[in-house]
């Protein structure tokens, strides 16, 4: 499929990477990501391409789980266009006057927070400004596999989904099921799946290897040193085929 195709089968986008670009431009500080990491500095990501690759149908065609990931660094236009087609933003005005982003949430809470786990340390991605911020030097791959090694513990990307159920209270539609418990878990499940769904479709049209799978809760809460209202998930290893 030649990019006229592609673009008639996925309407363009372009002037999304326009909005994210001009958060990028008018963001503040760094959120407070409650540690800190002196030997870590913030990460302005390059503008996310929003255009190109496979198509749609041909990458879900093309998904699949491989954990055969090489330890090859990713380029970082590679890692700015990951962490937005992940959970970035994609429209400026989305449900309930907030920003709105590539995976759905309820009400919007944007309760999924991406932890990112390189050789050199851990970061937060934060979607609006479009940038890593530093939580924690040194390397933390290990936990995203359970401490078991293999391709986690190797991979140049581990992405780790941390729920922060402090945000549904935050949510501007107050809807019964953000305060029960039970619901909420079946809220920040289900938009974790939504996200590990746009990894895996990303890394299908760009070639990529990409792997799902659980993670070292305890070390990872302690590594990345989560508030009692957050909770690690999951984790995802991504990277370019061994």
């Amino acid at each position: 499929m030649n990019r006229r195709e592609f673009l008639e089968t996925v309407p363009a986008i372009t002037a999304l990477a326009a909005t994210a670009s001009s958060f990028a431009q008018d963001a503040g500080p760094a959120q407070d990501a409650g540690t800190t990491a002196p030997d870590l500095q913030p990460i302005n990501l390059v503008k996310p391409q929003t255009d190109g690759g496979k198509s749609v149908l041909a990458a879900l065609q093309e998904r699949k789980t491989n954990r055969n990931v090489s330890p090859e660094k990713l380029p970082p236009q590679m890692l700015s266009n990951l962490l937005w087609a992940a959970n970035g933003v994609n429209r400026e005005s989305g449900p309930f006057g907030q920003i709105g982003r590539t995976a759905a949430s309820a009400s919007n809470s944007q309760e999924i927070d991406l932890y990112v786990l390189m050789p050199e340390g851990v970061y937060l991605y934060e979607a609006a400004p479009h940038r890593l911020a530093p939580v924690a030097a040194g390397d933390q791959r290990l936990k995203a596999g359970r401490g078991r090694g293999g391709a986690a513990a190797k991979a140049p990307v581990n992405l780790v989904f941390v729920a922060d159920i402090a945000k549904y209270s935050k949510a501007k539609l107050q809807e019964p099921g953000l305060k029960d418990p039970d619901i909420q878990k079946s809220y920040y499940n289900v938009a974790t799946g939504l996200i590990a769904g746009n990894v895996y479709l990303f890394a299908a049209s760009q070639g990529l290897a990409a792997w799902f799978h659980n993670c070292d809760k305890p070390g990872l809460a302690t590594a990345l040193k989560l508030r009692p209202e957050q909770r690690a998930l999951y984790a995802q290893t991504v990277g370019y085929p061994a």
